[in-house]
């Protein structure tokens, strides 16, 4: 009877941390980093009063974040919870996902009048693997420096939250547009991305023009960049909008690192 006792409170005990681990917040106060501007920029889209994307989960932020849950009948906690982000998410950009922004003096460019563009469709029944799906590789090597160039194109322009052209990008919103110029078609989320090409063992088979993902704001590919070889990759931070990084930056990026995924044949 003594034995079943102390096992009934072990379990007790073990289902408790459990529900508090799967109730932890991903973001509170005194929270700093990418996912904390990301967060911000999401507020400040919604029209709430966020005066700096400054990526640091202070008073302000607080305060914006709790009229956020109380207008969107959230449980009013102050914390980021799955619930609240998964709402965040739902805000549209201030940038319509079916406007044109062709850069000024660039043409829109015509699937017709590049004999290399092709279609990259996901399969429509993947291969599973450790980290999700996998097809086949599709960006012809021929069409990848100019692939890259057009990425460069756009160094420095902003991020937004749900930006998918030049008056704002966020990371999947990149991808999708660069790779739509080169008559390619990509899936609209990171995630979703993920899905494509095959997955890589290490970082050393990554060639130009693959794509990689990184785990930040949530468990699994919520971050994705274009490989630009050298150990580096660019791609859209909510802080200084499209820029290139080192994959291995130990302040964020390599502690982030999900994986890669080879698209070039």
């Amino acid at each position: 009877m003594k034995h079943l006792k102390i096992f009934f409170m072990t379990a007790v005990i073990l289902l408790t941390l459990t529900a508090s681990a799967f109730a932890a917040p991903i973001l509170k106060k005194g929270s700093e980093g990418h996912d904390v501007r990301v967060v911000q920029q999401a507020l400040q889209n919604a029209g709430y009063n966020i005066s700096s994307i400054d990526g640091v989960f202070g008073n302000e932020t607080y305060r914006a974040l709790i009229a956020f849950q109380r207008d969107n009948k959230i449980k009013i906690t102050g914390e980021v919870d799955r619930a609240t982000w998964k709402k965040l998410k739902e805000i549209p950009s201030a940038a319509k996902s079916g406007s044109s922004d062709e850069p000024k003096g660039e043409p829109p460019k015509s699937k017709s009048s590049d004999k290399n563009s092709k279609p990259a469709p996901v399969p429509a029944t993947p291969v599973p693997s450790k980290k999700g799906a996998e097809s086949q590789p599709f960006l012809e090597k021929s069409n990848v420096d100019a692939l890259i160039r057009t990425a460069k194109k756009y160094i420095g322009t902003k991020y937004r939250f749900g930006g998918t052209t030049p008056k704002g990008f966020d990371c999947s919103g990149f991808l999708q547009y660069v790779f739509k110029q080169h008559g390619y078609t990509l899936p609209r989320t990171a995630d979703g991305q993920f899905k494509l090409g095959k997955n890589i063992k290490t970082q050393k088979e990554l060639v130009p023009g693959d794509l990689v993902f990184f785990s930040t704001y949530e468990k699994g590919a919520s971050h994705c960049g274009l490989y630009i070889g050298n150990g580096k990759f660019i791609h859209v931070s909510s802080s200084k909008g499209v820029r290139i990084d080192e994959l291995n930056d130990r302040y964020y990026w390599k502690s982030h690192w999900y994986g890669g995924k080879h698209i070039v044949k």
